[in-house]
């Protein structure tokens, strides 16, 4: 007599849902898995990822420092990192011939420094454990069936039948788009993008495009504000420094219409006073130079000379000849400098989005609704959120581990 195998669909060909497939797969044998991606393009984020080397996580001392680095979600990742961390993740690629490597500011990689190593390894445990993978295959709707299994409807007229399903369909741009998962019962955080460079259109800055320098950059009329590298790009201002603040920011900034007051300290060991303090010393010890040429503060020299320039100081001027009001004005620029923004940017490829399924919804412990037995979900479509650093990449593969776990558990028991 044959048995009849309990099946698992992951819908989301992407980074958790992969994770979840290939690990659900291999911790049963005997669950068949079907992993559905809605375009022709398979693990596409990992691709991108930092600028196609994948930034696979971050080199974290400790669970409460990563968490603290999720502007949605804290909580709930701080429970999720209890059962798969960065230490675990390392191992399992480790374990599959994957090395990986951090860096100076903690993000880790590949010692390949390819994010095709990633996709490589990720689709040879696909066919290890005999993950049937389709593409072009989304789902437009999920129901239950009267025998009490799940139901998914496909774009292309189909219907598939399954035991388990695992949501790992990424953040969607518009509420709309989740519109299939709320008639599961399931509540939305209406999404907002979360990574985005600023705009400063016309803005004279631009023309120093590909310069970069570590500044304190502040929200005017908010509280939001981060220091960190900054670079100066054909369009506005990008870097960490921004990134984090576009992802802190999501809710306030779309309030906004991305229309606000970037105020940026050159130099983040200083603020107006302490600057006026030292300012004396150094017009003393450098009177008779250049001050174009005479930069004491190791600023990039082209906007050392646009930030003189624009506070009117000609290139001729001697530090010792600088007249007091210019001299006022080009140390307030060196700290607070204002720059309007308007409109953003989606940075690069990396598209992350806040809001998703609301997170009372789901068990952190096994990534189960805590609606609907037996619908587990993973990665982006929950109302979680990381900074850039490789803490987005780290909660796909923690949930979908997570999911993963508690799904080939399931299927063994019955």
């Amino acid at each position: 007599m044959s048995v009849i195998r309990k099946r698992l669909v992951v819908a989301g060909g992407g980074a958790a849902g992969f994770f979840c497939a290939v690990n659900a797969a291999r911790l049963c044998p005997s669950l068949e898995v079907v992993l559905l991606e809605k375009t022709g393009k398979l693990l596409s984020k990992v691709k991108v990822s930092g600028g196609g080397r994948c930034n696979v996580t971050h080199n974290a001392p400790d669970i409460t420092y990563m968490t603290k680095r999720y502007p949605r979600g804290q909580h709930f990742v701080k429970k999720a990192f209890s059962r798969f961390f960065v230490t675990d993740t390392i191992e399992w690629y480790g374990e599959r011939g994957v090395k990986l490597k951090a860096e100076a500011d903690g993000r880790m990689f590949p010692v390949t420094d390819n994010s095709q190593t990633i996709i490589d390894c990720l689709l040879r445990e696909a066919d290890k454990y005999q993950v049937r993978v389709e593409t072009n295959k989304e789902v437009t709707a999920l129901e239950k069936s009267a025998d009490g299994r799940w139901q998914l409807q496909l774009q292309d007229g189909r219907s598939l039948a399954a035991d388990y399903v695992c949501v790992a369909a990424g953040g969607y741009a518009q509420s709309g788009k989740f519109g299939w998962l709320e008639k599961t019962g399931h509540s939305i955080i209406p999404p907002a993008p979360s990574l985005f460079t600023f705009n400063m259109p016309g803005n004279p800055i631009t023309a120093l495009m590909g310069v970069a320098a570590t500044a304190h950059v502040k929200i005017a009329g908010t509280k939001l504000q981060e220091t960190g590298p900054l670079l100066i790009t054909h369009w506005g201002m990008s870097g960490p420094a921004i990134l984090r603040l576009s992802a802190w920011g999501a809710r306030e900034l779309q309030a906004l219409q991305y229309t606000f007051t970037a105020i940026v300290n050159w130099l983040p060991d200083h603020h107006e006073n302490s600057l006026r303090e030292e300012w004396p010393s150094l017009r003393q010890e450098l009177g008779k130079q250049k001050i174009h040429h005479k930069n004491p503060f190791g600023l990039p020299q082209r906007l050392w000379q646009f930030l003189l320039l624009q506070a009117g100081i000609s290139e001729e001027m001697r530090w010792a000849d600088v007249p007091a009001k210019d001299q006022n004005r080009f140390m307030k620029m060196l700290v607070s400098m204002e720059f309007p923004v308007k409109g953003k940017t989606t940075f690069k490829e990396e598209f992350v989005t806040c809001g998703g399924i609301t997170l009372s919804e789901i068990d952190p412990a096994t990534m189960e609704s805590r609606l609907a037995p037996n619908l587990f979900f993973a990665g982006e479509v929950m109302d979680v959120d990381g900074i850039t650093g490789g803490f987005n990449f780290q909660h796909a593969w923690t949930s979908g581990f997570i999911a993963a776990t508690a799904i080939a558990m399931r299927a063994t028991e019955q």
